[in-house]
């Protein structure tokens, strides 16, 4: 998952000074916005927390290793405390269990597939057991740990080697991943929505790559826990023709398919 230190924007948080409320209130509206934002930061280290507890415990590494079984095979997951985007998130196991469950709706066979905050690269890994020619990326600091993965858990399995690049959502788009170049069938997202100062730059990252005349389509999972998940869904059904593909109540999380509006 890619991740910006869990903070809020100033300015989108602080009224205008010309129209805003008066000055108390202002300061009332402050609070608690960054009251929000502390609790939506706790929540996301607890449960981040939470996943440590199935860990076998080291002496030396802060290191994690999860076991999971699809299309065919086991997939054993390196994860780390040091990130959120080194640790499996729900979104990501929904979205696995949902490609390898609906081949017939989504068929990955041969599909060019992107993901985008890939984190420890398990959605990537099983979209290549499903025979898609896949490109991971996350940001520069997580790419080695999904390296690993990726490579020990699809030699000599996968119909093609997957790629894995760096991906700074908003940055350098037209330069690393030129429309020409690189075209897509299908972009893969999981859990890259939660309470971070970077969404509009997530939705400048999947305009680049699923845009009006593309065939792309956008396959996203995340479990629905603040405000901030809210927003983006209706930013994305602004631009985007959007349907939820399948939900799942007990694990709050919520597969949205879309493809750009023309």
């Amino acid at each position: 998952m890619e991740r910006a230190p869990p903070a809020m924007r100033a300015a989108r948080l602080q009224p205008s000074l010309e129209t805003g409320p008066p000055q108390e209130q202002r300061s009332v509206l402050e609070t608690g916005a960054l009251g929000e934002a502390k609790e939506d930061c706790e929540r996301m280290s607890g449960e981040a927390m939470d996943r440590r507890k199935v860990w076998e415990p080291s002496v030396y590494y802060s290191l994690g290793k999860e076991s999971f079984h699809f299309a065919g095979h086991d997939i054993s997951i390196r994860e780390s405390m040091d990130t959120y985007g080194a640790l499996i998130w729900p979104g990501a196991v929904a979205l696995c269990q949902f490609l390898e469950n609906n081949q017939q709706q989504v068929s990955l066979m041969d599909k060019a597939v992107l993901e985008i905050g890939a984190g420890t690269g398990l959605l990537s890994i099983v979209a290549s057991l499903l025979g898609a020619w896949v490109t991971a990326t996350d940001l520069p600091d997580i790419l080695s740990n999904l390296t690993f993965n990726l490579t020990r858990n699809t030699r000599g399995r996968a119909r093609y080697t997957p790629q894995v690049a760096a991906l700074t959502w908003g940055q350098h788009l037209d330069r690393d991943f030129p429309r020409n170049g690189c075209r897509y069938d299908y972009i893969l997202a999981a859990d890259v929505v939660y309470h971070h100062e970077c969404l509009e730059e997530l939705l400048a990252t999947i305009r680049h790559f699923c845009h009006p005349g593309s065939t792309t389509t956008l396959l996203w999972a995340n479990k629905i826990r603040f405000q901030s998940d809210l927003w983006f869904i209706e930013h994305l059904k602004s631009s985007y023709n959007t349907k939820m593909i399948c939900e799942l109540p007990q694990q709050e999380v919520k597969i949205y398919q879309a493809t750009a509006k023309e």
